[in-house]
């Protein structure tokens, strides 16, 4: 189906609008992904928009014309507008000349397989969407299975989140839990399936180069402010420590994590 908006009040503007919003992306189960390059990369890995937005007279790309082909071929709905209400949509001045509008997906643990990677990430209390979409970008570069989120973590379909994934969010698996559901997920009664989780820490830590680890091998980072609580570190099966050269005492959350997978990432090849 295909129609145009040319009007501010349509409720459909409204809707999309209200998608930038965590409690109606909830409600709605939906979210917003702007960009030709991020709607091209979540075709490739098999995710549709159910509707797409686009602004009239917009330049035209082969790719932009083979996800408009595609999307109405599953049924969903095409809709040209201008850049004005696109604008609208999005609340940036230069909006992007296209928009999906995704499905949430199944984020619960049951939906992870933890043998389908070597390296998972997981982030505790994390609380800057732009973090956590660099945490699903460097997933995604080593090859990691995706990103488990414990507590009160930023919303990862946020369109801030979504956006400093750089289409990440449609490569790596994204799971939410609790700290106690995870801990008894993570320590399956099957010992073959059971996972190692590895943090940086100062206590009782060894160094992170050349430890031993083991797959599938949990990297875990804690709120950007306050760290990992003890009692979380104390139920890490490997603590490490990186060595500040610096006056710094700390790396950034989406840093550690991407210095430390990468290190697991060799320590396991």
């Amino acid at each position: 189906m295909r129609r145009t908006i040319t009007g501010f009040s349509n409720p459909t503007v409204k809707y999309l609008r209200s998608l930038r919003d965590k409690k109606h992306r909830k409600r709605e189960r939906a979210f917003l992904a702007e960009g030709l390059r991020l709607l091209t990369d979540a075709r490739e890995c098999g995710r549709l928009p159910r509707q797409l937005v686009m602004a009239e007279k917009r330049d035209p790309h082969p790719l932009l014309d083979a996800l408009e082909s595609d999307v109405l071929a599953a049924g969903g709905e095409v809709i040209d507008t201008s850049p004005d209400i696109l604008t609208k949509i999005t609340g940036k001045d230069n909006a992007q000349a296209v928009i999906g509008v995704f499905e949430e997906w199944d984020t619960s643990l049951s939906a992870v397989d933890r043998n389908a990677a070597p390296i998972w990430l997981v982030a505790q209390a994390l609380r800057d969407p732009g973090n956590l979409g660099t945490m699903l970008r460097t997933g995604d570069a080593v090859g990691a299975g995706g990103l488990i989120l414990i507590d009160d973590c930023a919303d990862p379909f946020s369109v801030e989140a979504v956006r400093a994934s750089m289409g990440a969010v449609f490569t790596q698996q994204v799971a939410r839990a609790s700290w106690g559901d995870f801990l008894v997920w993570l320590r399956a009664k099957d010992e073959e399936k059971r996972g190692q989780l590895v943090a940086a820490s100062l206590r009782d830590a060894v160094p992170y180069r050349g430890a031993a680890y083991q797959a599938p091998c949990f990297v875990l980072v804690g709120n950007e402010s306050q760290g990992l609580p003890q009692g979380y570190e104390d139920a890490c099966d490997l603590r490490v420590t990186m060595p500040m050269r610096g006056r710094a005492d700390s790396l950034n959350a989406a840093v550690a994590a991407a210095v430390l997978a990468y290190e697991v990432l060799a320590g396991l090849e």
